[in-house]
């Protein structure tokens, strides 16, 4: 028997709210729309959370630090709302990543729920230039590996997506979804994370998943520009597309993008494959200088 698994990734806007009821739903119709799809697991966009400033008005929006706080303040209701909706239409949701504040510490986070509520989170773990020289977020400590119902799962980021190392030893520990919710400003920002996205899905032959941010917020200056498309990712080896594109979406396109994947060819494919990066990965060290 298959191990199918029906993906959403994101292409999601920033809007601007009036009140709580106007932001719950919005996200309450886009998950119910990817749900009506078939979805199972749904990924949301790196600092997706940051649309949330707008509640604390034009001046904190406006403000770099005072937004980051502002964000941070509200994210318990955040989370309520999405495990709400996860056991709602029992699926499982990474929710939109934001800053969380604990102490003298700040860093992006981004938490997986199931149908049976919060099943954790992952920091990001390599910060921009931007998040570390002007925004001050900090650096996450370690990753997570989620086993969850619909398989193992693990998180890289945005940034992260483009140091292999990290996606490696998660694909150790057993995952055979990556997830990458990202926000770039730039079309070349956009394109890094995704050869990056394409790259970890090649090396560790598996699934990997990009859901970025889309289209202006220009009353958010952490977030004033968004370009991208959402996609979901596989090895080019024989048992997935040969392009390595399983679906991809328009540029700049606000939507979901879904598609059914197989999770028992990611074993295939490790075993396999036309290649074997997965299992020829530790031949690099002994062809070094």
């Amino acid at each position: 028997m298959s191990r199918e698994v029906t993906i959403a990734a994101a292409a999601y806007p920033l809007d601007w709210f009036e009140d709580w009821a106007g932001y719950a739903a919005k996200v309450s119709a886009w998950v119910a729309g990817a749900v009506g799809q078939g979805a199972q697991l749904l990924v949301f966009p790196e600092y997706g959370a940051m649309e949330l400033a707008s509640l604390g008005g034009a001046e904190v929006a406006a403000d770099l630090e005072a937004s980051l706080t502002h964000v941070a303040g509200v994210r318990g209701e955040m989370e309520a709302l999405f495990a709400r909706l996860a056991a709602r239409h029992g699926v499982h949701i990474l929710a939109p990543s934001g800053p969380v504040i604990e102490g003298a510490k700040r860093v992006n986070r981004a938490s997986l729920f199931g149908p049976g509520g919060l099943i954790g989170h992952q920091d990001k773990a390599i910060m921009t230039r931007f998040e570390r020289e002007i925004w001050h977020v900090d650096a996450g400590e370690g990753l997570v590996l989620f086993d969850t119902a619909l398989g193992k799962i693990g998180v890289t980021i945005c940034y992260d997506s483009e140091f292999p190392l990290l996606a490696r030893a998660l694909a150790e520990a057993g995952a055979e979804i990556l997830l990458v919710p990202s926000c770039t400003d730039t079309v070349a920002g956009y394109n890094r994370v995704r050869i990056g996205t394409m790259a970890r899905a090649l090396e560790n032959q598996c699934v990997t998943v990009q859901a970025p941010t889309v289209g202006d917020a220009l009353w958010c200056p952490a977030v004033d520009e968004n370009r991208g498309a959402a996609a979901i990712f596989a090895p080019p080896d024989g048992l997935w597309p040969e392009s390595g594109v399983v679906v991809e979406g328009a540029f700049d396109s606000p939507g979901w993008v879904l598609a059914k994947v197989d999770l028992d060819l990611v074993a295939r494919s490790r075993a396999e494959g036309a290649v074997l990066p997965f299992k020829h990965w530790a031949e690099q060290a002994r062809k070094l200088w």
